[in-house]
């Protein structure tokens, strides 16, 4: 009788209207710590965004098309998947060709844009923000006030608002920097719902290797 009320209560549930490919309000650039996230997991992945020799320090995570409230996402495109040579070239500043595949699936599908297009404004948009040197100096790890990173950005991208930047946090970790972009790229406030700054005063923060 359980397992037929379940079944019942699945079928009833009202089905997610499907994303429509440009339609959004702005767009959220996430920018990720490389070397903190080779230490929660890409180590683990052997992942080759954790090789020393690449010394990257933030890499783009992703630029994701964002509602004033929520985002759309896994939309049908019109376009052609992108190709390898285009994943592989956003290897540079995504970390590698596979991350640039996903992105492109379950965010730039819903941009509008073509992969190429897409990639090319993901491209615009990392190059636009100045990423603070002093991170890429340190020599050790250290703990430190997820503020100070915001404090960082701001510092060095005067345009950018408090409002307009939110530090997240995972395990203890810095995990990202998201900066909220019009359409045209341009610096705005975020959404109430990606506006949730990291709180931690002892953040974990890892040197470039």
């Amino acid at each position: 009788m359980r397992y037929l009320l379940a079944v019942f209560l699945c079928l009833a549930a009202p089905l997610r209207a499907e994303d429509t490919a440009g339609e959004f309000d702005y767009y959220v650039m996430a920018l990720s710590w490389s070397p903190n996230w080779c230490e929660r997991e890409g180590d683990a992945r052997d992942s080759p965004q954790c090789d020393p020799a690449k010394d990257f320090g933030w890499v783009l995570h992703g630029l994701w098309p964002q509602y004033e409230r929520g985002w759309p996402q896994d939309c049908f495109s019109p376009h052609q998947p992108p190709s390898r040579a285009m994943t592989r070239d956003m290897a540079d500043i995504m970390g590698t060709s596979g991350l640039a595949w996903y992105q492109w699936n379950k965010h730039g599908s819903c941009s509008g844009l073509s992969p190429a297009e897409y990639y090319d404004l993901a491209r615009a948009a990392y190059d636009s923000v100045v990423r603070p040197e002093v991170f890429r100096r340190l020599p050790d790890a250290v703990r430190l006030p997820a503020a100070l990173i915001e404090e960082a950005f701001i510092a060095d991208n005067p345009e950018i608002t408090p409002d307009g930047l939110t530090v997240t946090c995972r395990d203890g970790y810095i995990q990202e920097a998201r900066i909220c972009l019009t359409r045209d790229l341009e610096f705005r406030e975020c959404g109430a719902d990606v506006v949730r700054d990291c709180t931690l005063d002892d953040a974990l923060f890892s040197p470039v290797r």
